[in-house]
């Protein structure tokens, strides 16, 4: 059991990783729209992604501390 909540904890890891990357891409897109354009206007759809992106790097955070805290339990 244990093997399998590390294995699970080391995905989730993996996934934060992987929405943070994704979202500060999206961000960089966004500045390099507002910096192209001038006008300080963004771009909705890359905006949406950030939102996106962030919600799920929250989530899989939030994942892995309940995996971590089962451990802890499993551990006592």
């Amino acid at each position: 059991m244990n093997t399998f909540l590390i294995i699970l904890l080391v995905i989730l890891c993996l996934f934060v990783v992987v929405s943070l990357v994704r979202g500060i891409v999206a961000f960089m897109k966004t500045t390099k729209i507002d910096l192209e354009t001038g006008r300080g206007e963004t771009s909705t759809d890359m905006q949406a992604m950030q939102n996106k992106m962030m919600f799920a790097r929250i989530k899989y955070q939030a994942l892995a501390v309940v995996v971590v805290a089962v451990m802890l339990m499993m551990a006592q």
